[in-house]
């Protein structure tokens, strides 16, 4: 019965997804920063920029028109580049707005087949969000996001998408980040997760003792543990999920099977998990951050500190 259930799990957590393209392109080592502040920025933004222009010419050399494309858009003057490195699947983190001087600052983590090669869908809902803040923030409140693509997601078609081991290995990554973010919009900026499917489990596991004022779950297959409070976090707990996406069809269970954990455990939204369940529309799977939206108005909102705002569920 449990093999059944983990079979049923696998296959509803993975089937939905369309697989990832994890091309194997030659491209540069990271470049070499000086220890991030709010002073070192733009020599941040201008080194990152280049190292994605030259994994660009190295990924056209290669024929992978498809990554090279990518890489050049990332290379672009406009983007600001915390963080690139164009091995393997990719990882980047990219700022938009004025992060040194935010008030509150709002970080992406996405879940499973986010990569490099579909790194544009990812820049478009972090885009949507902060253009949402500029115009609903009050007068002198300054605002940022952050599309954090740091760990190599789960590939689609594997065991990975159904299991911790992933978010455990991106964990500490998540966590250091933060602290670094820190180093930059100072001591007394709100800054706020916004965790997406896969990503909601890299939250779970990072989230004790973190550095954040809310934390938010959307579309999730579960944290790992049984309630919000089980998180240990200091930050309040939210979640969401939209009436059209395929993550509510998925069994939240937890079981072990061959010394492999398999399924994430009781549902987000649930009453029994403890967080604060707000409307997320009708939306599917990847329409969180759709402009327009319910839910994007709601994660302004959160993202905001504008919680009695929030339309609850």
């Amino acid at each position: 019965m449990r093999f059944l259930l983990a079979v049923f799990v696998t296959a509803a957590v993975v089937v939905p997804l369309t697989a990832a393209v994890r091309p194997a392109v030659p491209a540069p080592e990271p470049a070499t920063l000086a220890p991030l502040t709010a002073a070192t920025l733009e020599e941040a933004y201008t080194a990152n920029r280049a190292n994605a222009a030259l994994a660009s010419r190295m990924a056209a050399a290669h024929g992978d028109r498809h990554r090279a494309a990518s890489d050049r858009a990332l290379a672009a003057p406009s983007r600001r580049l915390l963080a690139f490195d164009g091995r393997g699947a990719g990882r980047a983190a990219e700022v938009f707005g004025d992060l040194a001087h935010a008030d509150r600052t709002a970080v992406l983590v996405p879940g499973s087949d986010t990569s490099l090669d579909t790194y544009e869908r990812f820049h478009r809902a972090a885009a949507a969000l902060h253009h949402r803040l500029t115009a609903k923030a009050p007068p002198g409140t300054r605002t940022a996001v952050v599309a954090w693509l740091g760990y190599t997601t789960p590939g689609t078609v594997s065991a990975t998408a159904v299991t911790p081991a992933r978010a455990e290995e991106a964990a500490p990554e998540l966590r250091a980040f933060l602290r670094e973010l820190r180093t930059v919009s100072g001591p007394k900026a709100h800054v706020t997760l916004l965790c997406h499917s896969y990503g909601s489990v890299v939250c779970g596991r990072a989230a004790p003792r973190l550095d954040v004022s809310d934390i938010v779950l959307l579309g999730s297959p579960g944290t790992g543990v049984d309630t919000a409070a089980d998180l240990r976090a200091r930050a309040r707990i939210w979640a969401a999920r939209g009436g059209d996406d395929w993550v509510g069809s998925v069994p939240h269970v937890s079981a072990d099977l061959f010394g492999t954990t398999v399924g994430f455990g009781t549902d987000p939204v649930s009453p029994s998990f403890g967080a604060r369940v707000f409307t997320a529309g009708p939306g599917g799977h990847s329409d969180y951050f759709t402009p327009g939206s319910v839910s994007l108005a709601n994660l302004t909102r959160i993202v905001l500190g504008e919680t009695t705002e929030v339309t609850r569920a």
